[in-house]
């Protein structure tokens, strides 16, 4: 018997509760290798939705049943906007071998409650591994971008290499005086599309040039004090 298979034998002896398949998965994971679970090409619904929030999403149900509850998975407000800007965002398994470190520290990023949590979060990571590499930089740029477009009522923002769409929840907390005068200034790259979704025609070909158009969207659309 190979050393893999008397680790997967001890991991399956000592799982007796429900939720039980994602920790044999979990160490299943940790045996094999993580793959591209945490790389760029992932598939399923963890392409759709994302990492994060599919770990979310799976701890939530999980939970729910263990009270004797129906899973709530519409629940929108509790996970955020969606940020989904076509640029690798992530923890480089060369800058972080170790999978449940890297685990752990999505999670911290995702849960964070605002921008200073996140900034000391980046010290700590820096002072534990090293300086960012470009994708772990793209990773807390987007949690950032998170956390503001939740605030504005956004439900979605989507940007790639020629431009994308916000979605709005049905009231969001943006000033539609500030929509009307970015259509209106710059028509040929702004429109509505229905009463919720916000068309964006831009060439964006990278991350830097994705990053600050999201920024520069999101301090356009608040409202003035």
């Amino acid at each position: 018997m190979t050393g893999d298979a008397e680790k997967r034998l001890e991991a399956l002896a000592n799982l007796d509760e429900l939720g039980a398949g994602f920790t044999l998965a979990t160490h299943d994971l940790e045996i094999r290798g993580a793959g591209e679970l945490l790389g760029e090409e992932q598939s399923g619904q963890i392409a759709e939705i994302g990492f994060s929030l599919y770990s979310e999403l799976l701890e939530r149900a999980v939970r729910s049943l263990k009270q004797g509850k129906i899973p709530d998975l519409d629940a929108s407000h509790s996970h955020g906007a969606q940020i989904e800007l076509h640029i690798p965002a992530l923890i480089p398994d060369d800058y972080l071998p170790d999978v449940h470190t890297r685990l752990t520290l999505y999670k911290r990023i995702a849960s964070a409650r605002d921008s200073a949590a996140l900034r000391e979060l980046q010290v700590e990571m820096i002072d534990r591994f090293g300086l960012l590499p470009e994708p772990a930089k793209n990773l807390f740029a987007m949690a950032e971008l998170k956390l503001g477009a939740t605030e504005l009522g956004i439900r979605k923002l989507d940007l790639g290499e020629r431009g994308g769409r916000i979605e709005f929840d049905s009231q969001p907390n943006v000033d539609p005086m500030s929509v009307i005068r970015l259509i209106q200034s710059q028509p040929r790259h702004y429109r509505m599309d229905g009463p919720e979704k916000l068309r964006i025609t831009l060439e964006l070909p990278g991350a830097s040039e994705r990053l600050r158009c999201c920024r520069g969207l999101l301090l356009a659309l608040q409202k003035a004090d």
